[in-house]
């Protein structure tokens, strides 16, 4: 195997990381949209961590690689249109990836609040801002680009 082949296995071993991250965040999504107690929520915590570091490692890992076999993969050059729409989309991704990250974290801030107050039973705002349809929106457009990417890889449009 050449180097280039290594860069190869390892840029997809990333889009499988950063697929999976995104997939442990779907499940995420459908499970808090139920929760509506403080220990539920922040017991949903080591999972967002698995998650997080999975889109991580994988987002990092797809540009480095991505771009590092753009600079070395004969045939391939990194203006090439469907590498430009890759690292749009990668942008993108990563971007609203982050703003959603956010909108969910109101969810787990405010069950820290509640349980550091003593009340743990239901709470209608921590149903409310775990069931945020500004997150799943901005999670969907996420998907939505990174889905666009792996149809962008796959058939390299222009290329």
């Amino acid at each position: 195997m050449s180097f280039d082949d290594w860069i190869l296995a390892l840029h997809l071993l990333s889009a499988f990381a950063y697929v999976a991250g995104v997939i442990v965040f779907w499940v995420l999504i459908v499970a808090v949209r139920r929760t509506d107690t403080p220990d539920e929520t922040i017991r949903m915590q080591p999972v967002v961590r698995v998650g997080t570091i999975g889109t991580g490692i994988g987002a990092a890992g797809t540009i480095v690689f991505g771009i590092w076999l753009a600079f070395s993969f004969g045939g391939y050059d990194i203006w090439d249109g469907w590498i430009i729409a890759a690292i749009v989309l990668w942008a993108v991704a990563g971007g609203v990836g982050g703003r959603t990250g956010k909108e969910y974290q109101k969810g787990m801030d405010k069950a820290k609040e509640l349980e550091a107050a003593g009340k743990t039973g239901s709470n209608a705002d921590l149903l409310a801002l775990n069931r945020t349809q500004n997150g799943l929106v901005l999670h969907a457009v996420a998907s939505a680009a990174l889905l666009l990417i792996l149809i962008d890889m796959i058939w390299k449009p222009g290329a």
